[in-house]
């Protein structure tokens, strides 16, 4: 989480009765000091108000909205933003959508928060945040910050159970939310999702929903198939993940077993039991489990169970066999960072180092923060 406080950019003053922003010469109350975002370099003390600009005004207002937006002047500095710019809730919204495709994490978020700060009661505005720590969480997890990570997930959470709970429901919020529990492996709250999502749209006729609608409805009524078939919303389950991922290993993988004796046709079980060993090392009965996980249904077209057998074939010297899995994995997910990663571990570790190093350069090339990368580069 960002440490600094960006309330520390602006300073309060008191401005005349009515002051010109943008074409409209807004009402100032005089004895209402207005936030203004100090410039880059300009030193401490007194302001000059005379050479204030516009920028500078409202930008020390979204500051505040953003960061103290239970300050008790917020209503007034809300109605001030809004007649100067009638069109920011707009602005932000893409701008904000565009950070965070660039994974210019800092300042997205510092946009979303300003927007949820201008209208506090906007329930789109708050799935959208909910959806942005949602992502957030998922880079910092891919990143190896495991604790922000986790930080960054109570938030997406806390957001979607505020868009969950409002009068009317917002349909993709009980979407957005399933797929949330699903990375964690919370198949019951998933399922509970995806149903009050089918129950919210049942009434609603195909041309209504459009395509995306009708894509949504499909995909929800097969993921709920999915977790009933496989009895994944089992209480077991969900405890073996969260005991592995906790790092009590042995705990989880007695559960798992346990799960498995009564489900072994499901993948998402020989999965969980692979990871769990592969954590311990226990490499040689990892593979086991993930080729297992491999001859269930819908386990022989996951990339992610070839990316960790093949860990595991590199750690047990099967070399060629690593190759195999890392190159279909591939297929499935051509930019998966992980795995073009451990494709330049597999060279590394056959000495190879000038295939090893295109791999990592590749995955620098995709991710220019890929911190595992960058320091295989050094070491080659």
């Amino acid at each position: 989480m960002n440490p600094s406080n960006p309330l520390e950019s602006v300073y309060f003053i008191k401005l005349p009765g009515t002051l010109p922003l943008s074409e409209h010469a807004l009402k100032i109350d005089p004895a209402v000091p207005i936030p203004v975002q100090r410039k880059d370099g300009e030193p401490d003390g007194p302001p000059d108000i005379s050479a204030l600009t516009e920028e500078q005004i409202l930008s020390g207002i979204l500051t505040v909205l953003a960061y103290d937006a239970k300050n008790t002047h917020a209503e007034y500095y809300r109605g001030i933003i809004m007649q100067a710019r009638p069109g920011i809730k707009k602005e932000l919204s893409e701008a904000a959508i565009l950070k965070t495709r660039d994974e210019d994490w800092n300042l997205a978020e510092e946009m979303h928060l300003a927007l949820h700060g201008l209208d506090p009661d906007d329930k789109a505005i708050i799935l959208n945040m909910a959806i942005f720590y949602d992502q957030k969480a998922d880079y910092m997890r891919a990143h190896s910050m495991h604790e922000d990570a986790d930080a960054y997930d109570d938030t997406a959470l806390n957001y979607y159970r505020e868009a969950m709970d409002c009068d009317p429901e917002i349909p993709d919020a009980f979407f957005n939310a399933a797929f949330f529990h699903l990375k964690k492996h919370n198949y019951a709250d998933a399922k509970g999702c995806l149903e009050s999502y089918l129950a919210l749209t049942s009434d609603a006729k195909d041309d209504e929903l459009g395509e995306s609608g009708q894509y949504k409805r499909e995909r929800a009524q097969e993921l709920i198939d999915k977790i009933s078939n496989r009895r994944l919303e089992n209480e077991r389950f969900h405890l073996a993940y969260e005991l592995i991922s906790s790092g009590q290993e042995e705990k989880g993988l007695e559960e798992i077993r346990k799960f498995i004796q009564e489900n072994p046709a499901v993948w998402n079980a020989w999965f969980m039991l692979g990871w769990g060993l592969r954590r311990l090392e226990r490499f040689e009965d990892a593979k086991v489990a993930f080729f297992k996980a491999r001859e269930c249904e819908g386990g022989d077209e996951n990339a992610d169970t070839l990316n960790e057998l093949a860990i595991c074939q590199m750690e047990t010297g099967d070399f060629s066999g690593a190759m195999g899995s890392l190159e279909e994995a591939l297929s499935f997910e051509p930019e998966n960072t992980k795995i073009i990663s451990n494709m330049g571990c597999l060279f590394l570790k056959q000495g190879k180092k000038d295939e090893a190093r295109k791999f990592f350069e590749t995955v620098l090339a995709l991710d220019p923060e890929d911190r595992i990368a960058r320091m295989q580069l050094e070491r080659i």
